[in-house]
């Protein structure tokens, strides 16, 4: 879930090689404490404090696609939910518990550590919903239950999935109030996708105008500045602006994955370009897709048990996030371009939702991994290579 559409603050941007673009983005909270541990604490407050703001939840409700994928799917998994305690993390409107009452659930306990949590019980009142729905006003890692569940529920998601996301507080429920074997988690895995990508509109607009004359005074200097304060942008990305096939950077696993392992992801592939015409490059594009588990007695296709971020399908609140550079860099189809992007969180703390992310594009003539789908012919050799000594006999064709 996100609080607004701003991924945060400034992208500090380095680009004394105009031929190797390259962006760290600092995710930091706005608020700035000389203790540590107290500046973590006061972040979850401000995080937890502005889910009170009703514009948060509207936005979240007139997100069609993303609330009727969570209906569709609970209501797809009627019979499922009968007769099982459900916990729902981060409840906010109650909009998910609601779901999960009227598919069946005999039990929903509505987890909201924000003030928000004071109306709900009127909300459940209102829907006949008491004698199901359980709300509880704190935050999950606080709470205490009886026994274990048979499902977590929660929309969890930050824009590229992970920016201010809960994910945290969902793996510490499913670590101690999931049952082990039986338990379900709705969304049960999450992938993120990237793709170089050609946005010039939103470049311009970021940058490009400081480019041109304003009133016919030169203002270009100031661009340098406006390059400095680059930050990843929210933005709807055309599905013709994506300049290579979408690279599978990260597939979460959420019965297995542990907290330890969001500390930092790291990414380094090369790929090659596929555009008809010449283009220009202005950045990288982010986004993601949630899978949903299918159940005995589903009546949901397996092909719609996902919610989806990507550029060519219907557009989310989440959009997609753009990284991009300062600069235009010129390309051609068949380029084969690389990358090393990293994603790391800016504090070892649990609680720590914020990440910095750092990208930097790849000369072709630098080290490729192995084995590297890049589709160059030596990294092709190698790739066969490598098949062949792994397979017994295909080393002496």
């Amino acid at each position: 879930m996100d609080s607004d559409c701003d991924v945060g603050p400034a992208l500090t941007v380095s680009h004394e090689n105009e031929e190797k673009p390259s962006a760290t983005v600092n995710e930091t909270s706005s608020i700035v404490k000389e203790d540590n541990e107290n500046k973590i604490e006061r972040s979850t407050e401000e995080y937890f404090h502005s889910y009170e703001n009703l514009d948060v939840h509207r936005l979240m409700l007139k997100d069609k696609v993303r609330t009727n994928a969570y209906r569709n799917i609970i209501y797809g998994s009627k019979e499922y939910f009968k007769g099982k305690v459900v916990l729902d993390v981060g409840a906010g409107s109650g909009i998910l518990s609601l779901f999960c009452a009227k598919a069946g659930a005999q039990k929903v306990f509505a987890v909201e550590a924000s003030n928000l949590a004071l109306l709900l019980p009127e909300v459940v009142e209102k829907n006949e919903f008491s004698h199901i729905i359980e709300v509880l006003h704190s935050k999950v890692e606080d709470i205490k239950l009886e026994d274990k569940v048979d499902i977590i529920v929660s929309e969890w998601m930050g824009f590229y999935l992970l920016h201010e996301s809960m994910l945290d507080s969902v793996l510490f429920a499913r670590d101690n109030f999931l049952k082990p074997e039986t338990g379900i988690l709705f969304p049960s895995a999450a992938q993120i996708y990237a793709s170089p990508c050609s946005v010039d509109e939103l470049w311009k607009t970021q940058i490009g105008f400081w480019q041109e004359k304003q009133f016919d005074f030169d203002l270009s200097p100031i661009s340098v500045a406006a390059k400095s304060q680059l930050k990843p942008e929210v933005y709807m990305v055309a599905p013709d602006g994506l300049i290579s096939e979408p690279q599978l950077l990260w597939e979460l696993d959420l019965k297995t994955i542990n907290s330890n392992s969001l500390v930092r992801f790291s990414d380094r592939r090369f790929f090659t370009v596929d555009v008809e015409e010449d283009i220009e490059m202005h950045g990288v594009c982010v986004w993601f897709i949630c899978k949903f588990p299918l159940l005995p007695g589903s009546t949901i296709d397996e092909d719609e048990l996902q919610l989806s971020t990507a550029p060519w399908d219907m557009e989310t609140h989440w959009k997609q996030t753009v990284i991009l550079f300062p600069n235009p860099v010129a390309i051609e189809s068949g380029d084969i371009l690389g990358w090393q992007f990293i994603m790391e969180k800016e504090s070892l703390e649990s609680s720590s939702r914020s990440y910095k992310l750092h990208l930097e594009m790849l000369d072709d003539s630098e080290a490729h991994p192995v084995p590297c789908d890049c589709g160059s012919a030596r990294c092709e050799i190698v790739k066969h290579y490598v098949s062949s000594q792994a397979q017994p006999g295909l080393g002496d064709q």
